[in-house]
């Protein structure tokens, strides 16, 4: 499985690449996919990188928790400040401040555990299609982009770094009431090598999407037909077990709350096989303008 012509996985395997200023200090570019802002999941994974960066041992990335303070400007740079919180034993912990001109714009603290043998139990995948037998969101939205002019970007563009099939019928454009619960297969839009830290980091990039668009069916919302602002508050993510990023992934995302122009969304990441890889937590605010 080769990179699909002008996909943009390469520019997002680049800019997960950052520039060391001076120790533990580091520069990202950006990858514009389409938002107004820097896409959240972007910053996420850059955060994960530059820690992932400072772990001399054989401890592997367990959790992060991460908040996002102020919108990034898809135009500028972003600084990434890593500090050394703990190096134990058996956990590290690090802390990464994300800044602009000298603005910070997002916080994260990730641990680090070394392996070890311990009981074992997981959820069971969701019996739904498989991957292969549904249609793509770029294929879906093409049918509707013309109509309305838009010009696909990002989720639903098809040279998008990742390839999105979603279980559930999706036509953002006549969105209908549904139950806030979504099925989404995913996968890199092109083949990566076998660094497990790269698909660490590309699992996080993915794992913001589609997320807080799930608060919206209760509601038969979607941002291209009602005026609103919608954006991630916080990011949390547990890595169970490990994943490759570029063969097919299920991401299962409820929304078990909405009220004060918030929503919260849960979800989990299963591997082809129902293995349970990772799980995410994120709040939202859904303002309707």
């Amino acid at each position: 499985m080769g990179t699909i012509i002008n996909s943009q996985l390469p520019e997002l395997l680049d800019i997960l690449t950052l520039k060391s200023e001076e120790p533990n200090v580091f520069i990202g570019k950006n990858l514009f996919i389409g938002s107004p802002n820097v896409y959240g999941g972007q910053v996420l994974a850059q955060a994960v990188a530059v820690a992932n960066s400072t772990i001399h041992d054989e401890k592997i990335l367990h959790s992060i928790h991460s908040y996002f303070i102020n919108p990034g400007d898809n135009d500028i740079d972003i600084t990434y400040k890593v500090e050394v919180v703990k190096n134990g034993k058996s956990f590290n912990t690090r802390r990464v401040v994300a800044s602009q001109n000298g603005r910070d714009i997002f916080i994260l603290s990730a641990s680090y555990q070394k392996p070890e043998n311990g009981i074992e139990h997981q959820d069971i995948m969701p019996n739904v299609a498989r991957p292969e037998s549904l249609t793509s969101f770029s294929d879906l939205f093409a049918e509707f982009a013309a109509e309305f002019k838009i010009q696909p970007r990002g989720i639903f563009a098809p040279n998008g770094p990742f390839v999105f099939h979603p279980v559930e019928h999706y036509d953002p454009f006549h969105p209908r009431i549904r139950p806030a619960l979504n099925h989404t297969w995913f996968k890199t839009n092109g083949s990566l090598d076998d660094n497990p830290l790269l698909h660490q980091t590309t699992l996080a990039y993915a794992s913001d999407f589609n997320l807080l668009i799930t608060a919206l069916f209760p509601h038969g919302l979607s941002f291209f037909t009602t005026p609103m602002q919608i954006a991630s508050l916080d990011h949390a993510m547990w890595f169970h077990r490990p994943a490759r990023t570029d063969d097919w992934l299920l991401y299962v995302v409820e929304s078990s709350n909405a009220n004060n122009g918030r929503a919260f969304c849960s979800g989990k990441i299963f591997t082809k096989d129902g293995i349970l890889v990772a799980s995410t937590a994120q709040e939202g605010l859904i303002r309707k303008l």
